[in-house]
């Protein structure tokens, strides 16, 4: 086999090439983002990497069940537990009423009548 001569360029084998960052992305330390956000004045209501207070997400919040934690698509029209499935549902009937409000409690439900 002969060798490339310097006329003609070395075949480009990508397998064996390096990662390489795009030549247009510019990358920053964390560092240096903290200290460039520090030294701007940001109006208050603007997020950045390091505030927490961000805006509220535009999905809506996932249901859990009150009971086992799974994702829960049911609701108890008379007790207002969410359940996951027909086992708990049954479970939730034979309940007595200050179980069902400590689980209420730890939701955070509190109820519009009163």
């Amino acid at each position: 086999m002969d060798s490339p001569t310097p006329s003609q360029p070395k075949p480009k084998r990508s397998f064996k090439s390096p990662f390489a960052f795009p030549r247009n992305c510019v990358y920053r330390p964390l560092r240096q983002i903290h200290n460039t956000e520090r030294n701007q004045k940001l109006p208050a209501d603007q997020p950045t990497y390091f505030t927490l207070n961000a805006p509220p997400s535009l999905l809506p919040a996932k249901k859990y069940s009150d009971i086992s934690g799974l994702p829960a698509p049911y609701v108890d029209p008379h007790s207002k537990l969410r359940y996951a499935n027909a086992e708990e549902y049954s479970n939730m009937q034979h309940m007595p009423s200050d179980i069902i409000n400590g689980y209420l409690t730890l939701r955070g439900y509190t109820s519009a009548v009163g």
